[in-house]
């Protein structure tokens, strides 16, 4: 056999092109290869192993866990505390209509009217009804009078202030609560308002409630602001917004009892910044977003629960990234368990730091162990990690840490469900409102304070030209 025909002349020009060409041709195909990993990667992804939600789930994603059957019949079982309608103070029962017994059940004798010192007190039940015309009306009419003199005709004067306002504090707060908290639109407020209140308004009166809303909670959405940058411990995480369609976002800081809300044109530092301020205190909850990379590790927590779903991905992706993520999600598993635990009361916090020490071992040896690895992405999440990795730790030395950011999660949350309904806004005076009113409404469910009650007496401050009553008076 000629050995010309199994390996390729040194000196043959068109030997070398075809050589050269194979070497193109492999690494063409190795860059397809990585691609095609990337795109099944990417059609495995579901709300287990990515930050898509449940119900963005693609049809091959795994089916959700389905608990055994326990034969008990639905509702509450034995033991389970009972969640009762609860009985409103005298202060607001409007009539008490007295059952008297008149004839003894036991020997049939006649019952004395009034009670006496040894009777128990009365049993109740109390019905709640609305009136059928729920909003006042209040016409002020300004009188004229003919001097009996002269002839000429003088007009009352409806006061400036009576003038300044078509509709009360009261309803005027509701109108934002159903629009600000509920989320209904003007036209769903404006059909509530004429159908169940019996007062007709328009599109434009709602808007003007929304605005005069506004300015009565400026002053308080200052006072939160200030509360949370000033807070040892908070939880941040931002989200899309619109406003006239051009995409802003929606950031939260919220601590314990207080919750800051701000719409901004960017997802960036300066945007953190502003949220806060330039040098943020305390410790920071969040995700692993690259503008909170401004705060310094010792001052920052990381999400496990993000963690778990990236972990997961690495097992889904296949054999070279698998024991990364395995021994990342048996850490998981072993930090929420030792969680739980302190929790509990079973760990003090001693005990946590010593029962992490290993799992903080282990974990930083697998993803040292996954910088090697064949998948780019996956070394390059190992290397990003390992940068961070102060910050995976602060919960177990920080009291008032947890090691997820469930809470500005869920804090956010109401504010998703706004923007899935109205896409966001339309004005830069409707994002004032926007942030306002989810500030206001989050900090007093927090605090588990009436928000309704609230609104109405910040409009009633802000119409009288007083400061409004605190929203952070329960602490930070």
């Amino acid at each position: 056999m000629n050995d010309s025909l199994s390996a390729p002349a040194a000196d043959c020009p068109r030997c070398a092109e075809q050589a050269k060409i194979i070497v193109q041709l492999q690494a063409h195909v190795a860059q397809l290869e990585a691609q095609v990993r990337e795109l099944q990667a990417r059609l495995h992804l579901h709300s287990g192993n990515s930050s898509l939600p449940p119900s963005a789930n693609p049809p091959s994603a795994p089916t959700p866990v389905a608990k055994s059957p326990t034969g008990r019949k639905p509702g509450g079982q034995p033991g389970h505390p009972g969640h009762h309608r609860p009985r409103l103070p005298p202060e607001r029962v409007n009539q008490v209509i007295p059952h008297v017994p008149t004839c003894c059940a036991h020997c049939q004798g006649s019952l004395p009217e009034q009670a006496g010192p040894n009777d128990p007190e009365p049993t109740w039940h109390q019905v709640a009804e609305l009136p059928e015309v729920l909003a006042v009306v209040t016409e002020h009419q300004g009188q004229a009078r003919t001097c009996p003199r002269c002839g000429h005709v003088t007009w009352g004067v409806i006061p400036p202030e009576v003038l300044a306002h078509g509709f009360g504090p009261n309803l005027t707060a509701t109108v934002a609560f159903l629009s600000g908290r509920c989320h209904d639109s003007k036209r769903t407020v404006e059909e509530i308002v004429a159908t169940v209140f019996g007062v007709p308004l328009s599109l434009g009166s709602v808007a003007n409630a929304e605005q005069e809303m506004a300015a009565a909670l400026a002053v308080p959405y200052d006072e939160a602001r200030a509360a949370v940058q000033q807070a040892p411990v908070k939880n941040a995480d931002e989200t899309g917004w619109a406003q006239a369609g051009h995409l802003c976002w929606l950031w939260v800081a919220v601590t314990s009892s207080v919750a800051f809300f701000q719409i901004c044109a960017g997802r960036g530092r300066a945007a953190l910044r502003q949220l806060l301020g330039d040098v943020p205190q305390g410790v920071v909850s969040s995700d692993r977003w690259s503008a909170y990379g401004i705060i310094d590790l010792w001052w920052r927590q990381l999400c496990w629960a993000h963690l778990k779903r990236d972990f997961q991905k690495w097992v889904d992706w296949g054999p070279q990234t698998a024991a990364m993520g395995q021994a990342g999600l048996a850490a998981v598993q072993r930090i929420f368990g030792l969680w739980g635990d302190f929790r509990a009361g079973r760990l003090d916090r001693a005990g946590l730091r010593a029962a992490l020490d290993p799992v903080c071992l282990e974990l930083y040896g697998a993803l040292e162990a996954g910088l090697s690895c064949p998948v780019k992405k996956a070394a390059r999440f190992c290397r990003n990690l390992l940068a961070v990795y102060p910050a995976l730790w602060t919960f177990a030395r920080v009291e008032g840490v947890e090691p997820t950011n469930n809470h500005a999660e869920r804090t956010l949350r109401l504010g998703v469900l706004w923007r899935k309904i109205s896409f966001g806004n339309h004005s830069e005076a409707g994002c004032r409102f926007a942030e306002r009113i989810l500030t206001t409404v989050q900090t007093l469910r927090l605090q588990n304070r009436h928000v309704l009650a609230y609104l109405r007496e910040a409009l009633i401050a802000h119409r009288a030209g007083q400061p409004a009553p605190s929203l952070v008076s329960f602490g930070v």
